[in-house]
């Protein structure tokens, strides 16, 4: 009898995959939004879809933030939301080096320097980003403290930034009242729509809840494709963007060096409370959404680019952690 000859072939180990994509889905997704971009854009015949894919992905977004939010709120009580002493920290901290930056540039004169400096105050004000819950429980960090925390700062912005932002740069009709209402209709609905909708969840459908939370990973897996949109986003405005490139190597600059600073800040302050994963991630991971829309809102326009730039920085720091994070895993 003749048999047949089968040459070996290789096999890759599926969980050494698996195990690389978990570890760096961050910036596997951020290289995906990039390259998704370039290519689209590069397909001619796919042209007389760019509008409709545009609004495509301003619904797409958003129901995915909320599909993410709604999963991880599940597995948060309203008994689970304290206030923080560190809370107190940041807030005073971000709101403060915001107010001190708004002071000096309301006292300077006009100048190119005005450019990086609103950048680097919407970069201090900005929100935490409604996904820091979701990094800072796959971080093994608390989600309802995190959670706690973006609700407080948010409010904590919408009173203050209608009162500062006019001293740097007034809007002629701009009133507190008007700004207050912009932001939040802009911060709150996104945050506070799931948190209520998980709750009535909970209480009405405990068996969907159960099930629910079993799914632990969908929302970070979510979040990465959402990040996947965002950047892809943010890498169309970069390239139709009409400010020099001096200026946006400038703003990508300031937005790193503000990244780190709170990222630094937001440890060091919650190691001393023994919540130094959640201080950073507080301080540190940002609505870069937020920034985009406040700066064409209220600021310079060019200044929008510090979110994407900051999208950029943030997400490459919490690869960064997660990274390490699997690393002591490994050895453990």
């Amino acid at each position: 009898m003749i048999h047949a000859y089968h040459p070996h072939v290789h096999v890759p180990d599926m969980s050494r995959l698996m195990k690389f994509v978990r570890t760096w889905t961050l910036p596997l997704a951020i290289v995906a939004g990039i390259a998704a971009y370039f290519i689209y854009v590069n397909i001619p015949w796919l042209n007389h879809t760019h509008s409709t894919v545009a609004k495509a992905v301003g619904l797409i977004q958003p129901a995915l933030i909320f599909a993410m939010l709604f999963l991880t709120f599940l597995t948060i009580t309203p008994s689970q939301l304290h206030l923080r002493r560190w809370h107190i920290w940041h807030i005073v901290i971000q709101i403060g080096l915001f107010a001190l930056l708004a002071g000096g540039l309301a006292l300077s004169g006009d100048g190119h320097h005005r450019i990086l400096v609103e950048s680097a105050m919407l970069c201090l004000l900005c929100p935490t980003a409604t996904a820091a819950a979701v990094v800072t429980r796959k971080l093994d960090g608390s989600a309802a403290d995190i959670t706690s925390y973006t609700i407080l700062i948010n409010i904590a912005i919408a009173i203050t930034a209608p009162a500062l932002l006019p001293l740097s740069h007034p809007h002629e009709g701009m009133t507190f009242i008007k700004a207050f209402g912009m932001i939040i209709g802009k911060v709150f609905p996104i945050l506070i729509c799931p948190l209520l909708a998980a709750w009535a969840v909970n209480a009405l459908l405990p068996r969907m809840s159960h099930a629910l939370q079993k799914l632990r990973d969908l929302p970070f897996y979510l979040w990465a494709i959402a990040l996947s949109l965002a950047i892809a986003v943010t890498a169309k405005a970069i390239v139709h963007s009409t400010v020099p490139a001096g200026y946006q190597l400038g703003i990508a600059g300031v937005s790193l060096v503000c990244c780190l600073l709170q990222f630094c800040i937001g440890k060091h302050i919650g190691r001393a409370y023994g919540q130094e994963t959640e201080g950073g991630q507080a301080l540190g991971q940002k609505n870069t959404v937020f920034i985009i829309w406040l700066g064409y809102t209220f600021l310079s326009p060019v200044t929008a680019v510090a979110g994407g730039m900051y999208s950029i920085w943030h997400n490459i720091f919490n690869s960064y952690q997660l990274y390490r994070k699997q690393k002591l895993d490994d050895k453990n």
